[in-house]
């Protein structure tokens, strides 16, 4: 499997998502509660990484709000991948990506072989960028990608992988480190 691209918070991602599914992938994992680094935390790098990933160009301005607002709806997209549709719909925690569908319009497109798509009608701020995620997003769940994109079962971790498993059955990002540190917490729960 190739490399994933520079603006991706990890070189060594071992299950990544296709593109663009790798971008909300890329835009989850920019929070590793494992190493405690956010790189939405920071004005400059979360400027660096906005502009690297597409999701803001390098002369759009980028104020203390506009990384609140991407904090809050990378949690919420957070939310989002953890709930099924039906709860979903009443989580609160939606309510930042609520107001990102209120506040955008979504534009039909035409590609070169006649397929259509919905396509964000401008590209100014972080919200712009943010509202490209939630057409990835819509996208991935009408083709059926978006459910094997998960967050690990370990508790501690949370990191967002792609499982490419037939049976979509896939708990860790890494079976070798989450995998085996949580079997033997839970193993050595049972010996007490």
């Amino acid at each position: 499997m190739a490399g994933v691209p520079a603006w991706y918070p990890d070189p060594d991602e071992a299950k990544p998502a296709p593109m663009p599914l790798l971008l909300v992938q890329a835009f989850l994992n920019t929070r590793d509660p494992d190493s405690q680094i956010d790189l939405l935390s920071d004005a400059d790098a979360a400027k660096q990484w906005l502009v690297g990933a597409g999701l803001l160009s390098a002369d759009a301005p980028l104020r203390p709000a506009d990384l609140v607002q991407a904090r809050a709806s990378r949690d919420s997209i957070r939310t989002l991948l953890a709930t099924d549709s039906g709860e979903a719909r009443q989580e609160p925690r939606l309510r930042p990506l609520q107001e990102l569908t209120e506040t955008h319009q979504p534009r039909l497109a035409i590609d070169e072989h006649g397929a259509l798509a919905l396509k964000n009608a401008k590209h100014d701020d972080v919200g712009d960028g943010l509202f490209d995620l939630l057409l990835i997003i819509r996208a991935a769940q009408e083709g059926g990608s978006w459910t094997r994109l998960r967050a690990c079962a370990n508790p501690d971790c949370g990191w967002v992988f792609y499982d490419r498993s037939r049976n979509q059955q896939g708990s860790w990002c890494a079976m070798a480190v989450c995998g085996n540190r949580l079997k033997n917490r839970r193993l050595r729960a049972r010996r007490r």
